[in-house]
């Protein structure tokens, strides 16, 4: 079978809420992964993965084996596989890339497939508002916040950073009322007037999405594995989203 289909799919906040259903998670996006395995070219998995994650120099969150371990066998067959940081997991440096073999993008990328022009990525803080998260966000990235996490016992680090994680993956719980009330899909209609593109694909609302900008563009928001199980798929240029 020709391995030509592009696949999408984000915010499996593994590590949540506790061990057993985080387990029972992972397995059913093992599954997935298993499935598409004989036909995926290329997966983007587009943030928040792991509801945390933080890379010591000689430290890794223990756990995710399985998922870790497909990822790992999907690379070394030759599935091209790229991850996007998002609010959750953006401290990730060189250990997945050197372990697992993954791509690993800290920023939203525009990527050609199947002849349609994409932006892709998690999609938090773009576009205008959340001015506090945005401000948080500048402090995380910063060099000398991840040092001094460094100086923390991971016991103590990791405690701290999923009660933060819990307050953040609340506060992102937001229904879709009206595109007009969607960051992202403003954000997107603003970007097309500037560089038009086919599609923009994003994570981190947590609710699958299509919503048309206009005659030739589409904004999708794929959903996440908490709640949907749903992930996009592209083939021979049509987009779709489906549910596992």
């Amino acid at each position: 079978m020709n391995k030509n289909k592009i696949y999408f799919a984000s915010d499996f906040h593994l590590g949540i809420p506790n061990l057993k259903e985080s387990h029972d998670r992972e397995k059913h996006i093992v599954r997935w992964l298993t499935l598409i395995e004989q036909d995926a070219k290329t997966i983007y998995l587009l943030g928040d993965i792991f509801d945390f994650w933080f890379e010591y120099k000689k430290v890794v969150p223990k756990g995710f084996v399985r998922l870790l371990g497909k990822l790992a066998s999907l690379t070394d067959n030759g599935t091209e596989i790229h991850l996007f940081t998002g609010n959750h997991d953006l401290w990730m440096k060189n250990y997945l890339t050197q372990e697992v073999g993954l791509v690993i993008h800290h920023k939203s990328k525009i990527v050609m497939q199947h002849g349609k022009k994409m932006l892709i990525g998690h999609g938090d803080g773009l576009g205008k508002g959340d001015y506090l998260y945005k401000l948080i966000k500048k402090v995380f990235t910063s060099k000398i916040c991840q040092w001094l996490f460094t100086r923390l016992h991971p016991n103590f680090a990791f405690s701290l950073a999923h009660a933060w994680s819990m307050s953040s993956r609340n506060k992102n719980k937001k229904e879709f009322i009206s595109k007009e009330k969607e960051m992202l899909f403003n954000y997107c209609k603003k970007q097309q007037e500037i560089n038009p593109i086919d599609f923009y694909i994003f994570g981190h609302r947590h609710i699958p999405l299509e919503l048309k900008i206009d005659h030739n563009a589409t904004y999708v928001n794929i959903g996440d594995w908490i709640t949907h199980n749903t992930y996009a798929v592209l083939e021979k240029g049509v987009l779709h989203i489906k549910k596992y």
